[in-house]
């Protein structure tokens, strides 16, 4: 426990969720310290909802509260990193919120150092992957910090916190009881009591980005999506920083309901976890990136693509992205996007996301002479035979040591 002679602030991890709205005066009461609550914004967070979480933490008692603009770091150093990887969990789920954890608890641990706090806090509970996130990130940035997480290590259940603000007047979050929704850049996470099995869907009210999508009957949109190097730039022609981008294609392609989807999934500790996600923009930009690929990459760079892609989700998933073992990843995936450029020309339709179209410079399907199917280009039809012949070779001399006989 904290010395009582230690006055620095705690430097709270703030979401404006139940279990961050509890720690404040929970901290202040034990504790006897200032709290600083710190939203680090990696999406999600518009004009109204900053403000909103700002007056609900000088509500709650904190001393101060500091918004930190992430979006534009979260990008380069994280979701670049995945659309390079084409990386899903379980072939399905884009990692739509663990992925910002390192670097919100980067950060902390640097606001805490200018505020010369040694302390930082965070609200997660004991049930899920998130404190396992923050505690990694946070001890490996700086070993030095003492990190406090009132919800797990006192194991407080919501009915509880919620008590505890109602009997001392402070502000419960609306919804607080019903659904726990992480919003991010890469998109949104829901989990209520419909996620604590397998047997059902969240009702259609609780979706946030696609609720009634399928009842809509939108008609189809077409929309462009430009790449230079793996990096998305463009929008319908419009060249567009990768952010703002991404929030475009989110407002485009949630009311499709594009990049709906429950996943069931192994969690950090080890046991199978369940959660509904809306991820419109990761949807479309995976699968349009995907596609340029196929035509902008050789299959040995492809294979050897999944092959690191598929460990480097689970690394950023688990919290080890500091990991020097992500930089070296990291480093193969900007390598391979080299001629990763071109259009990706999509469709959108209510639940279903059709690419169209996608052309490169560096089309590899374009630098043959050959047609596929239709004629030779680089090789001759006897050259053809000779390969199919030679190709057939490990397969013949199988079938012969397999009947015990001899080339004659």
């Amino acid at each position: 426990m904290t010395s009582q002679a230690n006055t620095s602030p705690i430097i709270l991890g703030f979401s404006g969720g139940l279990d961050t709205s509890f720690c404040v005066p929970w901290m202040k009461e034990h504790y006897g310290r200032p709290v600083v609550t710190v939203t680090i914004d990696t999406g999600g967070i518009d004009a109204q909802a900053a403000r909103d979480l700002e007056q609900r933490s000088r509500a709650l008692g904190a001393v101060e509260h500091v918004l930190v603009e992430a979006r534009p770091v979260f990008f380069e150093r994280v979701l670049k990193y995945l659309i390079f990887g084409n990386v899903r969990r379980g072939h399905l789920y884009p990692l739509c919120v663990g992925a910002e954890r390192g670097i919100q608890a980067t950060l902390l641990a640097e606001l805490a150092r200018e505020r010369g706090s040694s302390t930082v806090a965070h609200g997660c509970t004991a049930a899920g992957n998130d404190q396992v996130r923050f505690e990694v990130a946070l001890r490996t940035i700086a070993p030095g910090l003492e990190v406090l997480a009132p919800v797990r290590d006192q194991a407080f259940v919501r009915t509880e916190q919620q008590q505890y603000l109602e009997e001392r007047g402070f502000p419960v979050p609306v919804r607080g009881s019903s659904y726990s929704i992480n919003r991010g850049l890469w998109g949104v996470t829901i989990g209520g009591r419909e996620t604590l099995d397998s047997k059902e869907s969240i009702p259609e009210s609780a979706w946030v980005l696609s609720a009634n999508a399928f009842e809509k009957n939108l008609p189809a949109a077409r929309h462009t999506i430009g790449f230079t190097q793996g990096v998305p730039t463009a929008l319908d022609g419009k060249a567009m920083d990768p952010v703002p981008l991404i929030e475009a294609l989110e407002k485009l392609a949630g009311p499709y309901g594009i990049g709906r989807g429950i996943h069931v999934g192994d969690t950090v500790l080890g046991t199978k976890g369940r959660v509904a996600f809306e991820a419109p923009a990761a949807e479309v930009l995976l699968v349009a990136h995907r596609e340029l690929e196929k035509l902008t990459l050789s299959g040995l760079q492809q294979r050897i693509k999944d092959q690191v892609a598929a460990p480097y989700g689970d690394f950023v998933h688990e919290g080890k992205q500091l990991d020097p073992v992500c930089r070296d990843i990291e480093a193969l995936l900007a390598s391979s996007q080299q001629r990763v450029t071109g259009e990706v020309r999509v469709i959108f339709r209510p639940g279903n996301l059709f690419v169209e179209g996608v052309v490169s410079p560096h089309s590899l399907m374009a630098a043959t002479k050959g047609v596929y199917g239709e004629k030779a280009g680089e090789w001759t039809p006897a050259d053809a035979l000779g390969y199919s012949r030679i190709l057939s070779l490990p397969g013949i001399l199988q079938t012969r040591a397999a009947g015990g006989g001899k080339a004659k």
